[in-house]
């Protein structure tokens, strides 16, 4: 058998040694396709599927196609040697395997291309955060919105396929979802079973991929939508839209549009919030140090937070605030209360058993001394 540095897994798959992730996959599923046991009958077919298997599971995998290089160009630290190298920036080649896209994220939507892994998900909620001043949140009011999501592709009716709903055995691995690649003459490492790469570890592929959608069913496109705001809203409460969200892969269900809404004047801003974080903070000392009666012993560790606290909030000013407001200092004061209990708990316990060993201490040393005298 062939040794690692004799194979040239490049020509074998039939790629450039710049090639990137995309590239060499697309041309895994090209040959494997071609060469599958069951589809291909020639005497050496199954053979040269393991090799073109093998050539994919080193070529995918960015460390092992380091070292790969490394060892063709004859160093074995040199990695990268020889003139290739790992593909650099997006490691998909600007395209996306898995469908999904980035409608929110600030990158801007590419081609779409072919991919034919039949992979049903559903579609994730739309979050749109809107923010309200007093009077609208009070009265309500109706806003429109004009936002990105995935809609269900008009081509191929989200399924995907433009000629048929039906989705096929992956011709690759047979309906297993994974590939075995024999890797004992490279690494060391025995049979490694990998995700396959035609469809993507369902088992499952698009018969036919869509165009326009690239075979997974949906499309990135703008919508509107108008968003009812009820009187006596406030912050943080959802509004939620059914069916406006991501449409699913392959014909799956729509997600929702969610509108959240913002109320600046009932939210605690990031001072206030660790203001009242640490009142709550010194209060688990001041409960626990009066029933053990240790509170002297503690007050150090009371005044520091208390003070701090106060200080901040006093600062950043109380005045004119809403229920909400408060409701929401309580909560931020309960989970600094949360935070401080167990620490408070085996501060004053300490404390407390430090203070009856010297008790004992004073006592069972003058008894000592007063007999000693006597």
């Amino acid at each position: 058998m062939a040794s690692m540095n004799d194979k040239d897994y490049y020509a074998i798959l039939g790629v450039d040694q710049n090639a990137s992730t995309e590239e060499i996959r697309k041309a895994f599923q090209t040959k494997a396709r071609k060469l599958h046991p069951d589809v291909n009958k020639e005497p050496d077919a199954e053979e040269r599927f393991k090799e073109v298997s093998e050539a994919y599971a080193v070529l995918s995998d960015d460390d092992k196609r380091k070292r790969y290089d490394a060892m063709r160009s004859g160093s074995p630290f040199a990695y990268g040697g020889g003139g290739s190298s790992a593909p650099q920036g997006d490691p998909f080649g600007g395209a996306d395997p898995f469908g999904w896209g980035f409608p929110f994220g600030g990158a801007q939507p590419r081609k779409k291309t072919s991919n034919r892994a039949y992979n049903p998900k559903a579609g994730s909620d739309v979050v749109y955060n809107l923010d309200l001043d007093n009077d609208s949140a009070k009265k309500g009011c109706r806003r429109g919105v004009t936002y990105q999501r995935y809609d269900r592709c008009s081509s191929c009716g989200g399924t995907g396929s433009v000629h048929t709903e039906h989705s096929k055995v992956c011709p690759t691995c047979g309906g297993t979802g994974h590939i075995s690649v024999d890797l004992q003459s490279l690494f060391g490492v025995g049979v490694m079973n990998m995700v396959c790469p035609e469809c993507e570890g369902t088992g499952r592929v698009v018969a036919d991929p869509c165009g326009v959608c690239g075979g997974t069913g949906r499309v990135l496109s703008a919508s509107e939508v108008i968003v009812d705001i009820p009187a006596d809203s406030h912050d943080g409460d959802e509004i939620r839209i059914p069916g406006k969200g991501n449409a699913g892969t392959n014909g799956s269900s729509t997600g929702d549009f969610v509108c959240r809404v913002g109320v600046a004047s009932e939210r605690l801003d990031a001072k206030q919030s660790m203001g009242f974080q640490a009142i709550g903070f010194a209060l688990p000392f001041l409960v626990f140090g009066a029933i053990a009666n240790v509170l002297s012993s503690v007050a150090l560790i009371v005044a520091v937070p208390l003070v701090f606290g106060l200080f901040i909030i006093l600062r950043a000013g109380i005045g004119g605030h809403g229920r909400r407001w408060w409701r929401n200092a309580l909560a931020a004061v309960l989970s600094g209360c949360s935070n401080g209990i167990i620490f408070a708990l085996f501060i004053v316990m300490f404390v407390s058993c430090m203070g009856r060993a010297g008790s004992y201490g004073s006592v069972y040393g003058g008894t000592s001394m007063n007999t000693f005298r006597g």
